[in-house]
């Protein structure tokens, strides 16, 4: 019965393990995850900022998928709930802008809003990662 316990207990283990591989940590510390083979969802630390989900993405953009700087990141999905983690704030994104509602290129209303379809380029959401935080 101790070894059974012991199996379980390294096989979840290894779940979780397996499972994290595919996580990315952006320069700000928040957390990208896959959701689909053209979409990814940024986990920022909790009380993060509109600039740590653009900063997040347009690192994750540039870095991993290897996107131009002047490729356009969309939202394809608001605030809400993690679908990779148990967080209860992540936002997805896309390099594909039919996923976001085909929006016109370079439309946000502002940095927080993080509304399906606002997007910007590469570059420019991989800059706010340079900001400093409010107050300094």
């Amino acid at each position: 019965m101790k070894n059974l316990s012991c199996a379980a207990i390294t096989l979840a283990f290894l779940g979780l393990a397996v499972s994290g591989a595919n996580a990315f940590t952006a320069r700000d510390g928040s957390r990208v995850n896959p959701v689909s083979d053209a979409v990814f969802e940024v986990i920022p630390a909790p009380g993060g900022l509109g600039r740590n989900y653009w900063c997040a993405a347009g690192d994750y953009a540039q870095r991993a998928l290897k996107a131009p700087w002047e490729a356009q990141i969309y939202i394809s999905r608001s605030r809400g709930a993690s679908e990779t983690t148990n967080r209860r704030s992540a936002v997805q994104f896309t390099l594909q802008p039919r996923l976001a509602g085909s929006p016109e290129k370079g439309i946000y209303s502002n940095v927080n809003a993080l509304r399906r379809g606002d997007n910007m380029r590469v570059r420019n959401a991989f800059n706010l990662c340079n900001q400093l935080p409010v107050g300094f």
